[in-house]
């Protein structure tokens, strides 16, 4: 049984709002919707499941990834800064601006004029942007440095 094809929108691109040598930010098109297959049970990484010859459900991934889509932007990871993180050069981050930057989570940073993402560490009296990968060091935040942190990564979509 093959796979039919479903008639996609066209719809314009992402506008890229930034681009450094950490990420690329694009504004996130929710307005949009595109309703694809979903399987709802497990997928076998063994034998085929005659199962999968009937998937009548669907998912919208704008509506399932997207909690606040004003406050959501995509970026392109540049690097491998946050590798044991799990997040690799070209994966496409999910950014929402609206989520509130708590100690152990992933924030895209804007830090004395550049954008990195690294994970928030507070401890009592200091914040460090901590890498993921031993191969680079994390970040101290003095009073001399101007930090924004622009929004928390909520979701990573990888390609493989």
């Amino acid at each position: 049984m093959f796979y039919k094809p479903y008639n996609l929108p066209i719809t314009l691109p992402p506008l890229k709002l930034h681009t450094s040598k950490t990420i690329d930010i694009y504004s996130a098109l929710s307005e949009t919707a595109l309703e694809l297959p979903f399987v709802g049970q497990n997928i076998s990484a063994g034998f085929p499941s005659p199962a999968l010859d009937f998937t009548d459900l669907g998912i919208d991934l704008n509506k399932h990834l997207i909690k606040h889509p004003s406050a959501t932007f995509y970026g392109r990871a540049k690097g491998q800064s946050l590798k044991n993180a799990g997040i690799n050069d070209g994966d496409l981050l999910i950014i929402d601006r609206s989520v509130e930057p708590i100690n152990g989570k992933i924030a895209v940073c804007y830090i004395d004029g550049e954008f990195t993402a690294k994970r928030i560490k507070k401890t009592k009296n200091e914040l460090w942007l901590m890498p993921e990968n031993e191969d680079y060091k994390p970040i101290k935040i003095e009073e001399e440095n101007n930090l924004i942190i622009w929004g928390i990564v909520t979701h990573v979509i990888k390609a493989v």
